[in-house]
């Protein structure tokens, strides 16, 4: 199982309200895939920074991570993620050939890394045969290409879940199959309010959650 960390988060759980983020990545595999002997999750994302309208974003994070690091199939690949404030230009359809729009500052925000991370796991595990099923959680069509390469290159099969709207699936990924991710399944795989990790220390839901 690869699991396209912010493709899900934006996908199923994003504006959802509480129930849905603190999610059970093994809890959520098993359910999707009931008939496969799921050996291992490789969950891909980036540790995130605060943003001045929310400051306990990366704590919330944290506790995340911590609980998914509590599950042994799991492993986590990070990516980085990075912030800049550059000027752009504001949209004015009024404007005149030659006029130059107004610019405001803004905050923009960009994931690196996952996307490749994901592909390079794919392609080596599919070269390594480590596997006879791969299935990608996404629906982010940058992952078209390694995923027709592992099918039809390297002869595993690939199933893709998608974890956004069907009307809104990327008809560019061909996979071997697909399945829709429903929001009833997100909220029916969360973990417990409490967990304790490895180390004996309690890992707690976060409150908004």
């Amino acid at each position: 199982m690869y699991v396209d960390g912010f493709n899900l988060y934006y996908g199923a759980m994003k504006g959802q309200g509480p129930g849905y983020k603190w999610l059970d990545l093994s809890a959520l595999c098993r359910r999707l895939l009931p008939e496969n002997d799921i050996r291992r999750i490789r969950y891909f994302s980036a540790r995130l920074t605060a943003r001045p309208d929310d400051l306990r974003l990366p704590e919330r994070q944290a506790a995340y991570l911590r609980a998914v690091g509590t599950l042994p199939e799991v492993s986590t690949h990070l990516g980085q993620f990075k912030v800049s404030y550059p000027r752009m230009p504001l949209y004015d359809k009024g404007l005149k050939p030659g006029e130059k729009p107004q610019t405001v500052k803004v905050i923009k925000t960009e994931e690196k890394g996952s996307d490749v991370n994901l592909a390079t796991y794919l392609i080596l595990d599919a070269c390594r045969a480590d596997c006879e099923v791969a299935v990608v959680i996404t629906n982010d069509s940058d992952l078209a290409e390694p995923i027709r390469l592992a099918r039809d290159e390297l002869g595993i099969t690939v199933g893709v879940v998608n974890p956004h709207q069907t009307a809104k699936r990327s008809r560019e990924i061909e996979a071997t199959f697909f399945r829709q991710l429903r929001s009833n399944v997100v909220a029916a795989c969360q973990f417990p309010d409490e967990l304790v990790d490895a180390e004996g220390r309690t890992i707690h839901k976060p409150k908004t959650w």
